[in-house]
């Protein structure tokens, strides 16, 4: 390896025009670079991985490890096209990330590449290979012992992290050097969300690398939004109808399902409506990866906060209770779509993904969009260019959307429950800089739209000497 980069230089592959394709290539010698994350990009956010484009066009050769923070697809689902590309390096992760990655990309292939099982288990051969599993607060060694890494709980969705990379730099000519600390902060997690500790900041750092999807806004409490969550409720089912929440796989579906069961256990015995009780309500979860990805988290439930731990010490079961009904195949999916349709039998609905894009909430969208009896809820952000986005834009208007080549009326209700972000917003995007006992000269803030980067900018400038949108 030759010098050090002083200082080492960012290449940011995506996660820069919105907030899909997070990929970061850090750069510690002109031979010597490390890759964090490896995305897709949605919707018509554009980059390296964007949907016409899904080669890795840079160059990978002197990229000596790939660092995973969480397994959502806009972080992981470019890591075929990586190994493909020649990639033979290391992939860390958390251990509860090493075990969910297997899931999505399976899932991920299946959908975008290949129906063909035998090439589907190579590649996850190969990649279970590469797959290095860390605990998290463990200083760890990079290849070729260039520095250290460690992984601290982001908070996000099981197992993510954000990264703290320690290495050396040859301060001027002279042959003296320091430690320099850059942190890669993933996607945090909003605070007192279900089921995950929420982050805390790292001790110091010289520059660190922020996401910023919610740089321009605060969501609500945690008991505003279960509040909201029960009005919504209360009200979308009076007329009997299906309310379909858009919802990915990992995380979002979890959260849902944990403040649901919050729900039909302290109001059990209390009408909904005449006729309907709060523990006679059904609710489905019609996502095969989604069911994995439930099963996965009751495995790992040490992970979970004290909170979630205490409930199944009580009994109760928050991802796995009686109320709830799993649908596994195509043609039980194709049959609750049909029956929903055509019954209004009062249901609540999560099916992926979280921004129909794809996957079988866009059958549910064709059967229920055009009928006032349902309701569509959005619990989480919607990118430029998405169906996701167009029926959040255009159905409060009486409008109409094109799926899959016809236009829909929008007829449905749509509503958006903002609280239910898996991110962290505004307030706990600064926390996470200004709780740092030692603050970083240098800040680059990406994964985010123009104008929350700008509001997040202003915000961070009184504390940090320079913040750069990226």
């Amino acid at each position: 390896m030759s010098k050090f980069i002083s200082p080492p230089s960012f290449i940011h592959h995506g996660a820069v025009d919105g907030v899909t394709g997070s990929c970061h290539e850090y750069q510690l010698a002109p031979d010597y670079a490390l890759l964090i994350d490896c995305g897709l990009f949605q919707g018509d956010e554009q980059g390296s991985g964007n949907k016409s484009n899904l080669n890795i066009n840079f160059p990978i050769s002197y990229i000596k490890a790939l660092i995973v923070t969480h397994v959502h697809i806009d972080h992981v689902g470019r890591i075929p096209y990586l190994l493909a590309a020649g990639f033979k390096g290391p992939i860390y992760c958390s251990i509860a990330s090493a075990h969910l990655l297997p899931l999505v990309l399976e899932d991920a292939l299946k959908v975008g590449v290949t129906r063909d099982e035998q090439l589907i288990a190579g590649f996850l051969r190969a990649v279970g290979r590469q797959i290095v599993p860390c605990a998290f607060n463990q200083w760890l060694s990079l290849p070729e012992e260039a520095g250290v890494f460690r992984l601290q709980k982001a908070g996000h969705i099981l197992g993510s992290a954000y990264v703290e990379i320690k290495h050396q730099l040859q301060i001027g000519k002279a042959k003296t050097a320091k430690p320099f600390i850059t942190v890669f902060s993933g996607d945090l997690g909003a605070p007192y969300s279900p089921l995950l500790p929420a982050p805390k900041p790292p001790y110091a750092a010289d520059v660190v690398v922020i996401e910023s999807t919610y740089g321009d806004k605060n969501h609500e409490n945690r008991r505003q939004r279960i509040q909201r969550l029960e009005q919504v409720l209360l009200h979308s089912l009076q007329d009997n109808g299906t309310v379909l929440f858009p919802a990915f796989s990992i995380g979002r579906t979890q959260e849902l399902l944990y403040e649901l069961e919050t729900l039909i256990y302290r109001l059990r015995d209390k009408p909904i409506h005449q006729h309907l009780r709060w523990q006679e309500l059904t609710v489905i979860v019609d996502s095969p990866l989604a069911a994995k990805f439930n099963v996965a988290y009751q495995q790992l439930a040490a992970c979970w906060d004290d909170e979630a731990k205490k409930r199944l010490t009580q009994g109760r079961h928050p991802l796995n209770f009686s109320q709830l009904h799993t649908i596994d195949s195509h043609a039980e999916h194709l049959a609750a779509v049909n029956l929903l349709s055509s019954t209004k039998k009062p249901a609540i609905v999560i099916a992926a993904s979280g921004m129909c894009e794809g996957g079988r909430v866009v059958n549910y969208l064709k059967a229920l969009l055009d009928d006032a009896a349902h309701q569509v809820v959005f619990v989480g952000f919607q990118a430029r260019g998405t169906l996701g986005a167009a029926i959040q834009k255009f159905g409060p208007r009486g409008g109409y959307v094109m799926i899959e080549g016809q236009r829909v009326d929008i007829k449905a209700e749509v509503i958006t429950l903002g609280g239910y972000s898996a991110h962290a917003d505004q307030a706990g995007l600064l926390q996470f800089i200004k709780g740092m006992r030692k603050k970083p000269q240098q800040v680059r803030i990406v994964h985010g739209e123009v104008s929350a980067k700008q509001v997040l900018q202003q915000k961070l400038s009184p504390y940090v000497t320079e913040v750069i949108i990226a």
